[in-house]
């Protein structure tokens, strides 16, 4: 309403300070009328941080309460071992496989597969999904074949990659790219599509170009939203690296899972598991890491 005020009125200085000074006003009320009706709290506010060190003591409380239980069921639970293996058993099968380096060596190979398949489907993914977010003929042209395959379970390609590229490496690359690729565009394109019109607008208003104000404004502008994606795509990534190793391999934690199922060694299934877990956690804080030193502004704004 002020806005619309401010631009019905024109120049008229006097107007627009008084103007000026109801909306710090109205604003500081509405602060206050806050305060008086919501009361002050630490841990329940709406979309603010908490304190470090209570983060710090809920973080550490969401993995100890876990393995507290774990160890709990399984040390007076009278529960067999092969169903449920303790920490303790689980660590013991850990250097058991570590010491072989067989662990060392499955992990080197996952890691592999899941790096090659998740970069080849963020460098050819991100450009496209900015594309199809800043053109409306080229989304047309795209998204809904890419909506189309977006909803055929990756998995089911294995069939047709074994017949076309064999048992090597590359079908077991390529199904964790297909299971990313499609995902990865449409979650880019649509970052790109809540990129505000007036930005766009004042870009072109002060001279900028279709070239300038892709590469100047909207790709800085959706960088956040391009890390996340990527953030959520490569937990697929290794969702799929299990299935992709069933694929005929002779190393890989998806292989050791596999074959300990097999023979029901179920201390090194939880092996495998903890280790991907681990994996995917440390790959994710790198990320947010990686979000918080290269879009500072971003962070703020959340």
């Amino acid at each position: 309403m002020i806005t619309n005020l401010r631009a019905a009125i024109g120049g008229n200085y006097i107007i627009n300070w008084v103007l000026i000074k109801m909306s710090r006003i109205s604003g500081t009320m509405t602060t206050q009328s806050r305060s008086k009706i919501l009361r002050r709290t630490v841990l329940w506010e709406l979309v603010e941080e908490i304190p470090k060190p209570i983060s710090t003591l809920l973080i550490i409380t969401s993995i100890a309460v876990p393995i507290f239980l774990w160890w709990l069921i399984t040390t007076f639970g009278n529960i067999d071992p092969k169903f449920l293996p303790s920490p303790a058993k689980v660590m013991e099968a850990f250097g058991r496989l570590w010491s072989t380096r067989e662990l060392l060596k499955d992990t080197v190979a996952s890691l592999w597969r899941v790096g090659v398949g998740f970069f080849l489907a963020s460098i050819l993914s991100i450009p496209l999904g900015i594309l199809m977010g800043s053109y409306a003929t080229i989304r047309a042209l795209l998204e809904p074949i890419f909506g189309l395959m977006r909803y055929m379970p990756a998995p089911a390609f294995i069939p047709l990659l074994i017949l076309y590229l064999g048992v090597g490496e590359e079908p077991k690359i390529l199904l964790i790219f297909i299971g990313v690729f499609f995902f990865n565009a449409l979650m880019v394109m649509d970052t790109v599509k809540f990129v505000p019109k007036d930005l766009i607008e004042s870009t072109y208003m002060l001279g900028g170009n279709r070239w300038q104000t892709l590469i100047q404004v909207i790709f800085p502008h959706v960088v956040p939203g391009i890390i996340d994606a990527c953030r959520i795509n490569l937990a697929a990534a290794w969702q799929l690296v299990i299935v992709s190793e069933l694929i005929a391999s002779t190393e890989g934690l998806g292989r050791r899972i596999s074959v300990a199922g097999r023979f029901l060694r179920t201390d090194e299934i939880f092996v495998g598991l903890i280790v991907i877990g681990v994996i995917g956690l440390f790959f994710d804080l790198l990320f947010q890491y990686l979000l918080r030193v290269s879009c500072q502004w971003a962070t703020q704004k959340r």
